[in-house]
């Protein structure tokens, strides 16, 4: 064969050689396209389904959907009955949505949902206990009552009596129990042997809905606990910044309340008896002695000032070993900003006022001028 011939077979084999070459680059880049076209629409297909999914099932609905989720459910059971009921669109998404964003302790209980509700809103009713129905108690508890005094007025309305609600709260391996779910707000403190009742000053002074005909001792306390919790939580840095433990500061807080009626009465008054314990005074305060005689009188008379219990404050040095009674939001607030003065006395007098005095002589002043 010819030199020229050999090359001329060279040519075309490098020829065809590298039309084949860029055939299959073509295909090679046909399917790669097809490839990101596919993962790019399935991408933004899977992110508006789950964008679809996170929305309510229907924003222009009220129809009530109810829903039952019962004790020891899962988060999983949770999702897949909310799915089946129409509440939520996809089970396995709403399952992803609280995993990501760390949500837990669903309650059980008896839910009347809507479909036009955020995931937030779901969520927000089942960690909470929110039923969105009608209540079957609504009770108050007035802000300063004794746990004796809620006990009374639960037996009123509830199926226990009582006495079923005192030894619940005095129940020492009940008590136990709550510390350990109730950590930021509850601690050995309060299991001291000379405090009357464990529980005093933590059951919060609120409106409470309960839904179930014949709600438990122990479901009341809690919804109860979780408010003082949602409460408190608030000023847990506040609080820390300060001498006292959570357990003095509820004390405290207790103290200004029985004293006081209005929020700036609470800060004027806390801040005497700021300046009373920098002094190294006793509080001496009239609702600590009743609180430790254990019942109500119209006037405190001199011999009930020595009454010796750690809750009287003209007996022991302080504050009293524990609350003497549930508070308001403002007293607590009024601890831990009392308003400044030099002020050491102050006496109530029979139409709600209160006179301040700086020293002892002002205040026997005082005494005979507005009370005697």
């Amino acid at each position: 064969m010819s030199k020229e011939k050999k090359n001329g077979n060279f040519r075309d084999n490098l020829i065809a050689r590298s039309e084949e070459a860029k055939t299959v680059r073509k295909i090679v880049s046909i399917i790669i396209i097809a490839l990101l076209l596919i993962l790019i629409i399935g991408g933004l297909s899977g992110f508006l389904y789950v964008k679809s999914a996170l929305k309510p099932v229907d924003p222009d609905s009220k129809e009530e959907i109810k829903v039952t989720i019962p004790i020891g459910s899962s988060s999983s059971e949770i999702a897949s009955l909310l799915e089946e009921k129409g509440v939520i669109k996809n089970a396995l998404i709403f399952r992803f949505y609280i995993k990501f964003n760390n949500e837990s302790d669903f309650q059980a209980g008896k839910y009347t949902f809507t479909p036009d509700m955020e995931l937030d809103e779901i969520i927000e009713s089942l960690k909470n206990g929110k039923i969105m129905a009608e209540a079957v108690h609504t009770i108050t508890i007035p802000e300063g009552k004794t746990i004796e005094q809620m006990a009374g007025i639960f037996a009123k309305k509830m199926s226990f009596s009582k006495e079923d609600f005192l030894k619940k709260v005095d129940d020492k391996d009940y008590i136990s129990q709550l510390i350990k779910r109730y950590p930021s707000i509850l601690s050995e403190e309060i299991l001291n042997t000379e405090i009357r009742h464990p529980l005093e000053g933590y059951l919060f002074a609120s409106t409470y809905d309960f839904y179930e005909e014949k709600p438990s001792v122990e479901a009341v306390i809690n919804e109860m606990l979780k408010k003082t919790d949602a409460v408190l939580s608030d000023y847990l840095n506040e609080i820390s910044e300060t001498d006292y433990s959570v357990h003095e500061a509820v004390t405290f807080a207790s103290v200004v309340e029985k004293e006081a009626s209005t929020a700036k009465q609470r800060k004027k008054i806390a801040g005497v008896f700021y300046n009373r314990i920098e002094e190294g005074m006793k509080l001496q305060t009239d609702p600590t002695v009743l609180y430790a005689l254990g019942k109500h009188k119209d006037r405190v008379l001199y011999e009930d000032l020595e009454v010796e219990s750690p809750y009287n404050t003209y007996y022991a040095e302080g504050l009293p070993i524990g609350p003497i009674g549930s508070y308001a939001e403002s007293s607590l607030k009024a601890v831990l900003n009392p308003e400044q003065s030099d002020f050491l006395y102050f006496l109530h007098d029979g139409e709600g006022n209160i006179y301040y005095a700086k020293t002892l002589d002002e205040h026997n002043e005082n005494k005979q001028k507005y009370i005697d």
